[in-house]
């Protein structure tokens, strides 16, 4: 359960697939780099932050993870939520909440909640993605435009009313880097997978702005010189105050950095016919935050796009993932200078074709087409991620997401008078048995929780003459809930004032039994009352009529 892949992966290594891993990994560190870049400065950080946070997180959740290929660091689903911390906490905050959420990580590995963060439910995930991808768009309209203005604000609305305000002072330089940023990596395909169209286009375009000279601002002239190496390591002061504000944050990160990196790890398993350990790759994961924090990193977790590219190049183990760390420390330390003269307009056309592919259009569009729930689910979540909060979005969709279920699990619940003469009758069944008048039967149908046990509560109100026996058929509960126990206890114990037996019939699920017995409730109703089938209780009512 806690065994990293990495020691299964080895076990049966060989040359052939160490040089298939090491390819994978320089052209997955090779894509990494200009994202690493990007997914800081949108996030309101220094680009070295970004690089630091891919060389840290991405060799730990290599060499600690559940999966065989998954590719980690920083991404585009943490941009809203790291520039909201920063704008409020600081970028100390920002360190000290990303220690925090890898704290929670590893918990929650710990704990093995990591099947349960796999059942978040589809369209709260494509709402609060789709959001996030608007809002990253959003982000880069200053720079793809080349606009001349001060700070962005960090609200949706502003943030447009202000674009539009200073909209006639674009720059025609910086449409024309940011526009041939989007159709070469679009395109760039076409010729080669081998080599990333982003790189192509850092390349291109950097070298077309410094052979025309053209007036357009540089990672460079806006952030200074990328340092060539790591930091020294540096544990954040925590004291309760600082973890109370934060513990929103925090818990918004590891629940994101969770669902992210096991929808990546799953989507893997998909691609090479795998199955990843889910608590071995949250626990990587928060190893992995907590010392991307202590090198002045930003928050990380599986890339999806990162971990497709390492498979389709060949990346078969996390050797794959190791030499993408360290192809991309290589690059900091030898080349990272030059990294300063990329076009912020470069940037931006990036991270325009990032949120593209984050929206996930197509999905946004079927789920709209399905079940009047699922459409609220997803609209809510993503107008409150792009109008609120990302965290507020999560909290409240997941909420709605569990009334919802209930609300239908609920409708699914039913509780049905049974008789000869009753036109709700089981007619397969009743007319089977003759039963006598002094005698009803209920049928509850479906799980017996909290939301469905006032329906057999008020059934129980219409019955206008106490009957001497009481049947009550749960063969198709497949589960019951405390308050589902307490119903029945209630009824039994007015039928007992009543004068009335309790007939328990077909309640054979394991899960009812068990936490009928737990109850304490068999015991009381008389095991002479309990019947595994319908034709025991009619059996057992006709006893009761002759004693």
């Amino acid at each position: 359960m806690f065994r990293p892949k990495i020691l299964d992966s080895l076990q049966k290594y060989s040359r052939k697939q160490f040089g298939k891993d090491v390819m994978a990994g320089i052209i997955v560190g090779v894509v990494a780099l200009p994202l690493a870049i990007a997914f800081a400065i949108a996030s309101g950080v220094s680009p070295e932050m970004g690089l630091y946070t891919a060389v840290i997180a991405g060799f730990i959740i290599s060499a600690m993870g559940g999966s065989r290929v998954q590719i980690g660091g920083p991404t585009g689903a943490f941009i809203v939520i790291v520039y909201g911390i920063v704008q409020i906490h600081g970028v100390n905050g920002l360190i000290i909440a990303t220690f925090m959420a890898g704290v929670m990580l590893i918990i929650m590995g710990l704990v093995r909640l990591g099947a349960v963060i796999k059942f978040i439910p589809h369209p709260l995930i494509i709402g609060f993605t789709s959001g996030i991808a608007l809002i990253i768009f959003s982000s880069q309209i200053k720079d793809f435009f080349g606009l001349n203005m001060g700070v962005v604000p960090a609200d949706f609305l502003k943030k447009w009313e202000s674009y539009f305000e200073y909209f006639k002072s674009v720059n025609l330089y910086a449409v024309f880097i940011a526009a041939g940023t989007v159709i070469i990596i679009f395109l760039w395909p076409k010729v080669t997978h081998r080599i990333p169209g982003s790189l192509i286009a850092i390349l291109a375009t950097t070298g077309l702005m410094q052979v025309l000279h053209l007036p357009i601002d540089t990672i460079g002239n806006r952030f200074g010189s990328i340092p060539s190496s790591l930091p020294f390591p540096a544990i954040p002061h925590l004291d309760f105050s600082t973890i109370k504000s934060l513990i929103q944050p925090a818990f918004t990160i590891a629940l994101l950095g969770g669902i992210e990196s096991l929808l990546s790890a799953g989507v893997s398993d998909g691609m090479i016919g795998g199955n990843h350990k889910s608590n071995m790759e949250l626990i990587a994961q928060g190893t992995a935050n907590i010392f991307s924090s202590l090198f002045g990193g930003i928050p990380a977790t599986g890339a999806i796009a990162r971990t497709a590219t390492n498979v389709k190049n060949g990346g078969r183990t996390p050797v794959a993932g190791i030499v993408h760390a360290i192809t991309l420390l290589v690059i900091m330390v030898f080349l990272g200078k030059w990294a300063a003269l990329i076009p912020m307009a470069t940037l931006a056309g990036i991270l325009v074709v990032v949120a593209y592919n984050m929206s996930e259009w197509k999905s946004f569009v079927a789920v709209m087409r399905g079940p009047r729930s699922d459409v609220a689910v997803l609209l809510v979540t993503f107008f409150l991620t792009v109008f609120v909060d990302l965290t507020v979005a999560i909290e409240i969709g997941m909420v709605l997401a569990v009334f919802l279920f209930m609300h239908k699990m609920t409708e699914y619940s039913k509780v049905s008078l049974l008789s000869n003469d009753n036109k709700d009758r089981d007619k397969d069944e009743i007319d089977n048995y003759s039963i006598l008048s002094d005698v009803d039967v209920f049928e509850i149908t479906g799980p017996l929780f909290f939301g469905a046990a006032y329906k057999f509560k008020d059934a129980m109100k219409f019955i206008e003459k106490p009957a001497k026996v009481l049947i009550i058929r749960m063969r198709q509960v497949p589960f019951i809930d405390a308050t589902g126990i307490r119903t029945i206890e209630e009824v039994f114990k007015d039928a007992k004032q009543r004068g009335t037996t309790v007939i328990l019939s077909e309640a054979n699920s394991v899960q009812v039994m068990f936490e009928l017995k737990g109850a304490g409730l068999l015991s009381e109703i008389g095991q002479s009352n309990i019947t595994e089938n319908f034709k025991e209780a009619i059996e057992r009512s006709n006893t009761i009529f002759r004693m």
